[in-house]
Order: structure tokens, then sequence, then C-alpha cells
């Protein structure tokens, strides 16, 4: 379990930097970094999971496509859900919807959390408890001062835990399962690519030919541990540690000249907390482990 909660708070620290990345890749809008960001990490992401050892549930995959069609729906369905997300994680910032994204991720571990007792049948630890009393405190203060959900909080919300119960259902929550959804996603991004606004990148920003390829490669490896955390941790404490990553965003809007309000201190700073628990129980279980050597 302590390999899983070491990769979910690096791929939460990956995300932050990604989400700072975008702020240095002008002229490019959010449909063209999405675009881009697709494009470039999907040879990435091939290149990670074959030095891994994981492209053995490519194939796989695609024998069980074969041999069950029926199947081939519920695959685009979980391309859909998770690009979804990817497109709103820069779209959302750059379109008058950060708050409201930004909420949803700090909603999306309690529905993670909830999807784990619901679906799954988890039960949660003492220090879980309390991370899990002092998120829904931090949480509810959020929604006191926003006055509800908009439909992007929503979709962050309660998309991913949608995208991970269909993967495991179908059995293809490896990182086949991932490469498979980001290669559904090409046409897509092609047309995004495409449709935008052509730059000069020589006359305007030459500098975009290392930016965007190191773009690829963080947000590959960001894929990779996040994915490999899903299948390593119980849902609800995957859940829990997805906290991580709202967190670092703030830090991220914080460097880049946003302010925190009065009233927000009171939603981030039980978060903060709450992250706080969920390292000293990761700390306890290596200790625990370390022990019974």
């Amino acid at each position: 379990m302590s390999k899983g909660i070491v990769l979910s708070i690096l791929a939460s620290c990956l995300f932050g930097v990604l989400y700072y990345f975008t702020s240095v890749l002008w002229p490019l809008n959010g449909q063209e970094i999405f675009g881009w960001r697709i494009l470039i990490s999907l040879p990435f992401m091939t290149l990670f999971i074959c030095l891994s050892g994981d492209w053995k549930w490519v194939p796989l995959i695609f024998q069980r496509l074969r041999a069950q069609p029926a199947l081939i729906p519920c695959v685009a369905v979980t391309s859909f859900l998770v690009g979804l997300q990817l497109w709103m994680f820069m779209w959302g910032p750059l379109n008058g919807h950060g708050l409201d994204v930004s909420l949803g991720y700090f909603l999306l571990p309690l529905t993670m959390i909830l999807t784990g007792r619901i679906v799954y049948g988890e039960r949660l630890s003492r220090l879980q408890k309390i991370a899990t009393a002092l998120a829904v405190v931090g949480v509810a203060n959020e929604l006191y001062r926003t006055g509800g959900f908009s439909w992007t909080t929503l979709v962050v919300a309660i998309g991913y835990p949608m995208y991970f119960v269909l993967r495991k259902k179908i059995g293809i929550d490896n990182l086949g399962g991932l490469w498979l959804d980001m290669l559904l996603m090409v046409p897509v991004a092609l047309w995004f690519v495409l449709a935008g606004e052509h730059v000069d990148l020589d006359a305007q920003r030459p500098l975009l030919f290392a930016l965007v390829p190191l773009m690829g490669i963080i947000s590959a490896a960001a894929g990779f541990a996040y994915i490999l955390a899903s299948r390593l941790l119980p849902f609800s404490l995957f859940g829990l540690l997805s906290y991580v990553e709202p967190v670092l965003l703030v830090a991220v809007a914080l460097l880049l000249g946003d302010s925190l309000e009065e009233g927000q201190w009171l939603t981030y700073g039980p978060i903060w907390l709450a992250v706080g628990v969920l390292v000293l129980e990761g700390l306890k279980h290596v200790s625990r482990q370390r022990r019974s050597l």
C-alpha cells in the first residue's frame, strides 16, 4: 500500500506542475493545449508502458474486444469520461469556470469515498474518518460560499468515480486500458489542433518546440502514476489522497498571483489538515510494514 500512496502523491505533484504549465504555453488556448497534450503524451505513455512491462495488457484487451464486441461501447464511454476530465482541466480556468472546476476536485474525494463504501463495501480506518470529517468541513464551507453546484463541478465530482468503476467492471483497470482511452481521443485531439489558430512558432514562440513535448512527458508520467496508484490502493484511500491535487492547484494559483479571500481559509485549512492526517497514516503504515519484515 505504501507504494500506492507514494505514486498517488507523485501523480498529484505532476498534475500540479502540469496545471502551472498551461500558463507558459501562450498563445495556445485550452482546446489546443488539450489536443497537443493527447498527441504528445501518447507516444511517451507507449514508451512508459513498454519499459514497465505493462504492454502485455494491450493485446489482451484487443483480444477481449474481439471476443466480446459488446464491451466496445463501454470502452468508448471510459475514453469519453477521462477525455472530458482532461479537456475541462485545460478549458475551465481559461473560460471562467476555474472556481467551479476547483470545487469539483474538492468534492471528488468525498464522492470516491462514497462510491467505495456503496459499490465495494470498503470501511474507513480511524484516521481516514478523521480526514473525511475535516474534508467535509472544508467542502461545506466552500458550498456555503459559492451557493451550490454548477454543471462543471458535477462533471468532475461524478465523472471520475464513474470512470474508475466502469474500468474495474469491464476489466481494463490497467495501463493498457489507459493507453486505449488515450488512443481513442486522438481524432478529437487532432480536430482541436487543426481547428485552432495556426501559430507561427518560429516567429512567435520558438520555445514551444521544447515546452509542448515536455508537457507530454509530464502528462504521461502523471497518468502512469495515477493509474498505478488506483490499482494498488483501496478505493476510499485513493479518493482521500486525491485531496493532495486540489491543494497543490491552489498553491500554483497563489504562485501565479491569485490570493485567498478571508472566508476561503475555512475551506482550505481543514482540507490541508486532512491531507496531513493522510500523510500520518501513510507513515504509520510504512512503519508497520518495516516492523513486520
